[in-house]
């Protein structure tokens, strides 16, 4: 660790651990044709169905041009459509296809097998303590940055 990350070990760890966390997702999800981040819509679209390309930017906490960047790229992938809502032009609304629909299994697996290599041999018991740390930083930073 660098002397002047000296201050703050905790949150140099995470950072690192961000990084290879997300670099490792990238390596699995290349395999399906997906890059980090998008599985994460994709998950979102699987489970809620159709939703409006704003309500999926607030509940990814994207910002507005980073959602329309990722849903033009899963558009471009075949993974979901993009149409214009019945009762407001105005609103987009997208859904995921047939395509994405049978990808839905391998990035499942993913994250199996990516939970399985970040928490290694972990009990039960540990993995919750983990979760539970984790959801703790989590409450904390939002509450810093007033989220």
């Amino acid at each position: 660790m660098p002397a002047s990350a000296a201050a703050g070990p905790v949150s140099h760890a995470i950072f690192r651990v961000a990084r290879l966390h997300r670099m490792h997702v990238g390596q699995l999800l290349r395999r399906v044709g997906l890059h980090p981040g998008q599985e994460l819509v994709m998950m979102q679209l699987w489970d809620g169905g159709p939703q409006r390309q704003t309500d999926l930017a607030r509940l990814l906490g994207s910002d507005a041009a980073t959602m329309t960047r990722t849903v033009q790229r899963l558009e471009h992938a075949g993974f979901v459509r993009r149409m214009p809502c019945a009762t407001d032009k105005r609103v987009t609304i997208i859904e995921p296809t047939a395509a994405s629909l049978a990808l839905r299994r391998e990035v499942e697996n993913i994250w199996a097998e990516v939970e399985s290599r970040t928490l290694g041999e972990q009990s039960d018991t540990g993995r919750a303590e983990t979760l539970a740390t984790l959801e703790r930083i989590e409450n904390n930073l939002k509450i810093a940055a007033r989220l």
